[in-house]
């Protein structure tokens, strides 16, 4: 099994001029994919960000020409309605021909309360998901919908600018039966830990043997092993959290709050730190063993560029 390796867009720590130019340079060192996140909030205070993912989108298309382009993920069933999510794939799809995907998850409350409207249980979040795919693949099939389910309803509704080709879906899990889930509504799996049974729960799943499954790795390249684990600290705590945390709280305050109980070297147990590119090799081919065909890298903190360094010279040539 090949596999491709892709790099994360982390809208939560940089401006959207930034993700623009990171997404740029990141096709030059060459990565074949990036995800991007959908976020109305930062996880922390300090991260400092939160653009609008479909104005930077419009960026990346006309900075970028090769590398493929997802969002990493998209909750489409809250924030907003599954309809204008269809208008706006759509659009980034006809921009980057062939380059964009959509990919879409039951998300967090961190983003998605902000409407001042109930946070659901995840089986109810996993049944408007199921109907906002529905509804957005009926509307990226063209002309003029009417739709009435129970969840969400369109009027007279047509997306008219369509790509040649709709975009696929990947959905994120991280659970068996949320894999499970992604396999029946999806065309490929997002998760991020490193674990089989997800993929093949994913892939057991009506007919998700031949879907991509994409897996990311958080890490923090620095020169020095302690001050990676300084700046992972500062800027990625919640990489120790648990998961339902992580989907439950509400405001940067209350993440701030949690991860007071995670230290240093708690959290360097969770990623990959430090200079030695064989941490890296071993922490993307955990991914390979378990089955994920595109690994993703998140780089925490400021420095970008030493990261593409890094890359460029010690570990996509050794992949390649």
């Amino acid at each position: 099994m090949s596999i491709e390796i892709g790099y994360a867009l982390s809208s939560e720590e940089h401006s959207a001029r930034d993700l623009v130019r990171y997404a740029k340079r990141a096709e030059e060192t060459g990565f074949s994919f990036a995800l991007i996140s959908d976020h109305y909030h930062p996880w922390l205070e300090v991260q400092g960000q939160s653009p609008f993912v479909w104005s930077v989108l419009g960026g990346i298309a006309q900075a970028t020409e090769r590398i493929s382009l997802g969002t990493g993920v998209t909750c489409p069933i809250l924030r907003i309605h599954p309809a204008i999510i269809a208008q706006a794939a759509a659009t980034a799809a006809s921009m980057m021909e062939g380059r964009f995907f959509l990919g879409v998850g039951t998300g967090e409350n961190l983003n998605e309360h902000v409407l001042a409207r109930h946070w659901p249980p995840v089986h109810i979040r996993q049944e408007m998901l199921a109907e906002a795919v529905k509804l957005m693949r009926m509307l990226w099939r063209g002309g003029m919908n009417n739709y009435e389910g129970k969840y969400f309803s369109v009027e007279q509704a047509q997306v008219f600018t369509l790509p040649k080709q709709p975009p696929s879906i990947m959905v994120a899990a991280a659970a068996s039966r949320s894999a499970e889930f992604a396999g029946s509504i999806g065309d490929g799996l997002i998760s991020t830990a490193p674990n089989d049974n997800l993929v093949k729960k994913f892939r057991a799943s009506d007919g998700g043997t031949e879907k991509p499954c994409f897996g990311q790795i958080t890490v923090c390249w620095a020169h020095r092993l302690e001050e990676a684990k300084q700046i992972a600290h500062k800027w990625w705590p919640v990489a120790a959290l648990p998961g339902k945390l992580m989907s439950r709280l509400a405001t940067p305050a209350e993440f701030e709050e949690a991860a007071t109980l995670v230290s240093p070297d708690g959290l360097a147990e969770q990623l990959v730190l430090g200079p030695d590119p064989e941490a890296y090799l071993a922490g993307i081919e955990s991914y390979h063993a378990a089955g994920f065909d595109h690994v993703y890298i998140h780089q925490v903190g400021p420095d970008q560029e030493g990261f593409f360094k890094f890359c460029e010279r010690e570990i996509i040539p050794k992949l390649h």
